[in-house]
């Protein structure tokens, strides 16, 4: 029997609550634990995109964010964008973030790949035997629910989807954006330049325009205190800190004051 699951960013997102979450590159479960006993966080990120995993890794994380009532999302690159898209959700993602879209031909690919293989949805994901769908063949009516209550989210990281932008923001699949910093200054000529002019006025028209136009815009942080510019503009969606980042910085800071106080550095 299929026992849909309930969407936390997606019941999160229709209430117009503000949510929070993180990134993990690590496939560990334990990680996805260890967030999960905080109690704080909505949903983890899982950056596919840059991470090594499997298809057994995507199902554990799951299950994992499942035992602690979170949410889960995943990275992927547009390169293999629908098989990734499609065994995401399989596997029991609650939402998928696309990356490097730039028209909105190639954000309408995305949301078809993602949606439900039905005439009220008009998408190409049909009935599997995944572990969204255990234990059961799909194919009922909370089947094609769940896939279609997955939550889309969109990078805003090339200088064509910011000249896009408003007919990207008007597509009734684009459900959340994310502003790409880094990609968006290689793309226009500017790399490490994050506070370029250019970066930094493509940034606030994305921010800005997608509150406007009612298309929830979320936040990559590195700690609280960079949410204030944030705040400012009215942004509610927050994600702060990658694990890998977390632990560097940790370890950096910890052995150079270890190192200080033994007189070595």
């Amino acid at each position: 029997m299929f026992m849909p699951r309930t969407n936390i960013l997606r019941q999160k997102l229709n209430a117009g609550e503000p949510t929070l979450s993180t990134h993990i590159l690590s496939i560990w479960p334990a990680e996805v634990e260890a967030i999960g006993h905080t109690g704080l966080y909505d949903y983890v990120e899982f950056v596919a995109e840059y991470g090594s995993f499997d298809l057994h890794d995507l199902d554990n994380l799951c299950r994992t964010t499942e035992l602690y009532n979170m949410g889960s999302m995943i990275k992927i690159d547009q390169s293999f964008m629908p098989y990734l898209a499609q065994r995401g959700i399989g596997s029991g993602f609650s939402s998928v973030l696309f990356t490097d879209v730039r028209t909105i031909e190639e954000v309408r690919e995305c949301i078809t790949a993602a949606r439900p293989d039905h005439p009220n949805h008009g998408g190409r994901y049909g009935v599997a035997t995944r572990r969204n769908s255990y234990m059961g063949y799909g194919g009922t009516p909370e089947y094609v629910q769940t896939i279609a209550d997955t939550v889309l989210a969109f990078m805003i990281e090339k200088k064509s989807a910011v000249e896009n932008l408003e007919e990207i923001l008007e597509e009734p699949g684009v459900e959340m954006i994310q502003w790409g910093g880094a990609d968006y200054s290689v793309n226009t000529g500017h790399p490490g330049e994050a506070n370029h002019p250019e970066v930094l006025e493509a940034k606030k028209r994305t921010f800005m325009t997608a509150i406007k136009m009612g298309v929830p815009p979320r936040a990559e942080i590195g700690s609280a205190d960079q949410m204030k510019e944030y705040l400012d503009m009215g942004v509610r969606h927050f994600s702060v800190g990658t694990d890998l980042g977390i632990l560097f910085n940790f370890w950096r800071r910890e052995g150079e004051l270890i190192l200080k106080a033994l007189g070595g550095a």
